[in-house]
């Protein structure tokens, strides 16, 4: 899993809000909890001056799943159970959100805001940059959007792979328009969707893989659609290509005007990442940092 390289402040962009429904309406309203239950727990409640999860799990009428998908809607602070949506398990900050490997996602995110996010208003997007395939960028990025989005920030997650792609797969949402058909003029914004499952988030996925993706990303319209964007957006991620033997990574790094590098542990080859470093700073983008991916 991701690990920083830095050390970390927290930083907080937006407020918890909490919903003000007890634990026993909100399952009630979301059909997990009948009220002749609801009423029995409440009972056993009030003679053994329990706690309504307690109480309820006593009697076995709720799991502790129910109590953690409560708690999650009334911190707005969504998070998936197996099965509940089309957004792939590999996406652990969605159905594992204090696993010890997605605190240092949040750390990450911490100091991503410190860095690029609050240092200016027109510093809205950062590509996700590796320098081979199979370094954990698409995963990184993946899941990096979600936390971004649990923070109550208006997530869009780019998929600026256009030769392998892989987010429309991760979350489930339809990939025959996406970026490319956008770039080739064929479709408009139309093509970014939101998940329902996880609020604040939206996808826009890569689209139909394209025989010329460089000239696609060197297009002017690119920079355009991410102006655009960000009227809507607070934060947009772009996962990249590998950069060895393309320059994609390094145009949507350009585009972006920040990068953050993933590197493999015990895999990647320090020649190879001083190279994607050295292509994103010769571009003149800003290098943010760099992850240290172990998963």
């Amino acid at each position: 899993m991701a690990e920083s390289n830095v050390i970390l402040t927290a930083a907080l962009r937006s407020p918890v809000l909490r919903d003000q429904r007890s634990i026993g309406a909100v399952l009630v309203d979301a059909g997990r909890l009948k009220i002749q239950d609801a009423e029995a727990i409440l009972r056993l409640q009030r003679e053994k001056n329990l706690r309504f999860g307690d109480a309820a799990i006593q009697l076995g009428l709720l799991t502790q799943a129910d109590i953690d998908y409560a708690l999650s809607l009334q911190f707005q602070y969504p998070f998936l159970s197996p099965g509940q949506s089309a957004v792939s398990e590999e996406i652990m900050a969605a159905y594992a959100p204090s696993h010890p490997r997605i605190e240092a996602l949040r750390t990450l995110r911490s100091q991503l805001i410190l860095r690029w996010f609050d240092t200016g208003p027109e510093n809205r997007a950062l590509a996700i940059v590796s320098a081979e395939r199979g370094e954990g960028r698409s995963f990184i990025a993946a899941n990096l959007a979600v936390v971004f989005a649990q923070l109550g920030e208006r997530t869009l997650l780019v998929d600026a792979d256009l030769r392998n792609p892989r987010q429309h797969t991760l979350f489930g949402v339809d990939g025959r328009t996406g970026l490319s058909t956008v770039l080739a003029e064929r479709a408009g914004l139309e093509a970014v969707q939101s998940v329902p499952a996880l609020p604040n988030l939206s996808i826009f996925p890569a689209g139909p893989v394209a025989p010329n993706p460089v000239e696609l990303l060197a297009r002017p319209l690119l920079p355009q659609l991410l102006q655009q964007l960000a009227q809507k957006f607070d934060v947009i991620l772009l996962d990249s290509s590998a950069s060895t033997g393309t320059s994609d990574a390094q145009i949507v790094a350009v585009r972006a005007g920040a990068a953050l590098i993933v590197v493999r542990r015990n895999a990647a080859r320090s020649w190879r990442v001083h190279g994607v470093s050295t292509q994103v700073a010769e571009a003149r983008a800003t290098i943010v940092g760099a992850v240290l991916n172990s998963y």
